[in-house]
């Protein structure tokens, strides 16, 4: 397969499926359209031709300074020497690496906005950029330095100074971080490549940093959505909880899209359930102190952990459709500054605007941030009610098999849930609406789309985790009550997933043992699809 990139037409799934592809062996080629690169060498010619002599207009950008020096004038042998001086000037970022995956998503997308056609740079520079890709030269990116206002300067400064080979500039190469200028030379590309007008100016402004975290959580989020609605269904049947209220008529009289969609997939996922039913429910558990007569009384209705599931999970996902799609526009956009148009009497004008501003961006990772945290959260109430046999009806207390005192169970993981539950709602605090001036106030209003994009992505994988532990649970609770309950059939979908764990995590039943690995083993089924695709090889798709 080859990913073919014209300006128009990228997909979040082809963005995600490439920059995953860190290994050399199999990773896909890259290449660009005919169509593209005829639109980018046309627009360059005229701007060589017109722009970059003596006596030409002044272009922003171009032949001019930036910022508050928009109004200085950089003679014509000063202009390749200022291109380089925008890489010094703005390498300025702190703080860890961006992960490789990020780095390759961001490098698809500044590929795809130049080869649009309106950001002026020359084709080379695009190629240099298309081989580091298709080669695996990943350039080292601190995460800290944007405030997504010119787009993501600081970051696309790094990726431009190794593309440059500048002797500063590092990059990862086959997973080992060397000086840029040796990654390029062991990709078999020149160490070194000088920046013409324009180059550098479009490689480092846009939101694309922003952007390319941004959709590789968006993705993120919807594996562990679908996964969230799986530990749902199996901790109803952990507790034979009752089903009434994801019947179809209830939905159709609140009929938002997420909310009918999750209320159907625990549907197909409990079909067939024998555990979510009054006869099971009427199987007194040794632990069940609930009730101090023969007769269980009939269970009216469940917690709204349980009961609302479908209200809380809904809304995520509708939250997700917005964000998909705002995100694809995105992909597909020009982001720089200025823009290089046709002006209808065969010549280009430039135009100094502000796409470059990450506020879309922003604002929708701010959303998925807000509903991720509350998805997490009501993971982590439906976790800690499995582990009271006062709320669970009766399952052992902490999900002890036996001997119990002597063994602890699951309480402390449930802990790390709770912490991690705290360190998303303070992460979900919108970065979008706090604006702090910049550049002698020239940049009087700025997005902060990158720290919304990255503290939006870590609490995607805070979620993977939370969900990861209810799973997890959901099967010790059934595991340890397989006595007593293991004549009511689990549902077709339930089972598989409880199957799915099982493949890869053993029951706890000889008593306590080390449980940070359990806790990885359940978020990587999540963050490595295989709960998902157990289960959906099973009933079919559950998006």
């Amino acid at each position: 397969m080859t990913l073919v990139l014209d300006g128009h037409s990228l997909k979040a799934a082809d963005l995600v499926r490439v920059a995953r592809q860190l290994d050399e062996d199999g990773r896909e080629p890259i290449s660009v359209a005919q169509s593209a690169w005829d639109r980018l060498e046309a627009a360059r010619s005229y701007i060589e031709a017109n722009w970059l002599k003596e006596g030409a207009k002044p272009v922003y950008g171009f032949n001019t300074g930036l910022g508050r020096l928009k109004d200085t004038h950089i003679p014509v042998e000063h202009i390749d020497l200022f291109q380089k001086m925008l890489v010094h000037a703005h390498s300025a970022g702190v703080g860890e690496p961006f992960p490789e995956d990020a780095v390759r998503a961001l490098l698809v997308l500044r590929i795809n906005a130049l080869v649009r056609g309106v950001s002026g740079p020359r084709r080379e520079t695009v190629e240099r950029l298309l081989a580091m890709l298709n080669r695996g030269v990943h350039p080292v990116i601190p995460q800290i330095g944007s405030v997504g206002a010119s787009g993501d300067l600081a970051p696309l400064a790094y990726l431009t100074g190794t593309l440059t080979g500048h002797p500063n500039a590092e990059a990862f190469y086959k997973g080992e971080r060397l000086p840029a200028q040796e990654s390029l030379k062991r990709a078999g590309l020149e160490p070194e490549f000088e920046l013409r007008a324009k180059d550098g100016l479009a490689l480092i402004n846009g939101s694309t940093v922003s952007l390319a975290v941004a959709v590789l959580a968006a993705e993120e989020a919807r594996n562990v959505l679908v996964s969230a609605d799986i530990a749902l269904a199996l901790s109803l049947e952990a507790m034979r909880c009752e089903l009434a209220a994801f019947d179809p008529r209830v939905h159709e009289a609140r009929p938002h899209a997420g909310q009918v969609a999750t209320a159907e997939n625990v549907r197909r996922l409990v079909d067939g359930s024998k555990r979510c039913t009054e006869e099971a429910r009427q199987v007194r558990l040794p632990d069940d102190i609930s009730v101090s007569h023969q007769t269980i009384p009939q269970r009216v209705q469940d917690a709204y952990s349980l009961r609302c599931a479908p209200q809380v999970h809904g809304p995520a996902r509708d939250a997700l459709d917005y964000v998909d799609r705002v995100l694809e526009v995105e992909m597909n956009a020009a982001t720089d500054n200025p823009l290089i148009f046709e002006d209808g009497q065969g010549g280009y004008e430039a135009l100094s605007q502000g796409n470059f501003h990450g506020q879309y961006v922003a604002q929708v990772m701010d959303h998925l941030a807000a509903v991720m945290t509350d998805l997490g959260s009501i993971s982590e109430r439906r976790s800690y009610r499995m582990l009271d046999p006062t709320m669970s009806y009766g399952l052992p207390s902490n999900l002890v098999a036996k001997l119990t005192g002597v063994n602890y169970g699951y309480a402390i993981a449930h802990c790390s849930m709770a912490a991690l539950v705290t360190e998303n709602r303070t992460l979900c605090w919108p970065a979008g609406t706090d604006s702090v001036p910049t550049k002698s106030n020239q940049e009087d209003h700025v997005s902060n789309s990158t720290w919304s994009a990255r503290k939006a992505r870590t609490i995607v994988e805070n979620v993977a985790q939370i969900v990861g532990t209810e799973l997890l649970i959901a099967a010790q609770a059934l595991s340890v009550t397989k006595e007593t309950l293991g004549a009511f059939d689990l549902g077709g979908g339930t089972q598989a997933a409880y199957e799915a764990i099982r493949e890869r995590i053993p029951a706890a039943l000889d008593g306590d043992r080390w449980l940070h690995a359990d806790l990885a083993a359940a978020r990587d089924l999540i963050e490595a699809g295989a709960l998902r695709s157990a289960v959906e090889d099973k009933l079919g798709s559950l998006g």
